[in-house]
């Protein structure tokens, strides 16, 4: 099996539950893994994997959108992907909210979804 990812994504973003964070935003890293099942190899040509820049542009487009639960992107993200790319057997999507409004919280809050092709619901 092989295994691409796309690690460190940084987005600031407009998501949240609070009032504020709609109209400040906020800063977020996504971590993306996606594994590809039934892959020759070597490979040696785009067509038997999957364009990292539809990926990146995939998790951007998401990230744009403003969504009040980090849950809804993550789940959103991994099912368009096991959707669209027939070789994905399972993706792993982790979203991290690097400042959260929590009174005198000093961390990150993250969600995250693993999905594979065969437990989609």
């Amino acid at each position: 099996m092989l295994k691409i990812e796309l690690s460190n994504l940084q987005f600031h973003s407009f998501h949240g539950v609070f009032e504020e964070e709609s109209k400040t935003g906020g800063d977020y890293e996504v971590d993306l893994v996606v594994h590809l099942g039934d892959t020759a190899f070597p490979l040696m040509h785009m067509e038997e994997t999957i364009d990292y820049t539809l990926l990146y542009e995939l998790v951007k487009l998401h990230m744009e959108k403003p969504t009040k639960l980090l849950e809804t992107i993550a789940t959103e993200i991994a099912q368009e992907i096991l959707n669209d790319y027939l070789k994905v057997e399972e993706v792993v999507v982790t979203i991290k909210k690097l400042n959260a409004p929590i009174p005198f919280f000093n961390g990150k809050v993250s969600a995250e979804c693993s999905a594979k092709r065969n437990s989609q619901r």
